[in-house]
């Protein structure tokens, strides 16, 4: 079982490690689970980590009156280790909400650092292809080119939320409430990003530029032919033959560069929630039943294994499939990490407002964290995708 954090060994430790490896320390106590967020209470937090911290509390406590400066308590107070360490909780508390486990993001995108705040033209080198000739006795062997070919990606955008801790806070030992906001920052953090990533899977939003020419994530004409139509994912007792279907398609697309088939090996199907049961039928299925269709005594069933049964394939679903698609029967089906990235310039991060920041006299806040991302969804390669509908 967790247990409650000992003001007395912290302060000891930050006088004696330092800050920074306390908070290192107190990192992996959260990671481990040895310590949780609410095993804190920032009023004990306060008082423990600051120089005078008792004096100090007293001073800024609704129950004390007067006109004596808050700056005589605070004389010579080293706020520092109070806000790193109750900075690391809250850090722990906003990531933790950013990752919620019902998010599919992390399933959907695979992850880019990039630099570039505009977006970037990311360079490529398109295969060969098929060029090996017989070569005679004595002949030169053929020289071969490579094709040169880029993608350019949208430009990355900033969002974030401030954590405030307020005087009402540290004097009431309000952790819950604190608490509360940062996992509110993280989660919407998460949410907004678990949004725009699906916008980018289901091809609401098409950010897809290959050679400068720019295009749908879905086609049903031109370069590639991913997305079709009459292929529902039903109830029909055939189910599994829709994902044969959808694997047909890969088998009609090819390199841009050589012509060649590309080799794809689904392992996502994405689903509104109408679709979620049906689909974690077709996938886990131990056995499939076919019937001949003749409605008479002479009807022949075969009995087999299920062809998409132990390939590994996962059943991705969220309410937001529809919202994002406005469609309870349009499904997708490939391997979405090779077809989408996530860019990003910085991952989730809190930053610590100055100690001495102006909304401690205005607003009576003694601390703040900015919780914030920068990055954008990619449509990168969507060869590897295909969407199905009714």
């Amino acid at each position: 079982m967790p247990k409650l954090i000992n003001v007395r060994e912290l302060k000891r430790d930050c006088d004696q490690f330092g800050v920074v490896q306390v908070r290192e320390n107190l990192q992996d106590a959260l990671d481990c689970g040895a310590l949780t967020e609410d095993n804190v209470s920032v009023a004990d937090l306060f008082i423990g980590l600051h120089e005078n911290g008792q004096e100090l509390f007293n001073s800024i406590s609704y129950r004390k009156s007067g006109g004596r400066s808050l700056m005589e308590a605070a004389s010579g107070v080293d706020t520092t280790a109070f806000s790193g360490i109750i900075g690391q909780i809250i850090f722990n508390k906003i990531k933790d909400a950013y990752q919620d486990p019902e998010f599919l993001w992390p399933d959907l995108v695979d992850k880019m650092s990039t630099v570039f705040l505009d977006g970037e033209r990311i360079p490529g080198i398109g295969r060969i292809g098929d060029k090996a000739e017989i070569v005679d006795e004595g002949q030169p062997y053929p020289t071969v080119g490579l094709n040169e070919e880029f993608i350019d990606t949208a430009p990355t955008r900033k969002r974030g939320m401030i954590v405030p801790v307020t005087r009402e806070i540290i004097v009431a030992d309000r952790t819950g409430i604190l608490m509360k906001a940062a996992g509110e920052v993280g989660y919407w953090l998460g949410l907004n990003k678990e949004k725009r990533v699906l916008d980018v899977a289901t091809g609401a939003v098409n950010n897809y530029k290959r050679n400068g020419t720019a295009s749908n994530t879905y086609l049903t004409s031109g370069a590639y032919i991913n997305a079709q139509t009459g292929n529902a994912l039903d109830a029909s007792g055939n189910e599994w033959r829709a994902l044969e279907k959808a694997d047909l398609l890969f088998d009609a697309i090819t390199d841009p560069n050589t012509g060649e088939p590309i080799i794809v090996v689904p392992n996502v199907v994405l689903v509104p929630s109408a679709l979620k049961k049906t689909a974690l039928r077709i996938i886990g299925a131990t056995n499939i039943v076919t019937v001949d269709n003749r409605a008479n005594a002479a009807s022949i069933r075969t009995e087999s294994g299920n062809p998409y049964g132990g390939r590994g394939i996962k059943v991705l679903s969220s309410p937001y499939v529809k919202n994002r698609t406005s469609s309870s029967t349009k499904y997708f089906y490939g391997d979405p990490k090779k077809a989408f990235l996530y860019i990003e310039v910085w991952d989730i991060e809190t930053t610590t407002a100055a100690s001495d920041h102006p909304d401690q006299f205005s607003k009576d806040i003694w601390a703040q964290w900015k919780g914030s991302e920068r990055g954008v969804a990619q449509s990168f390669e969507p060869r590897f995708m295909t969407s199905n509908d009714q």
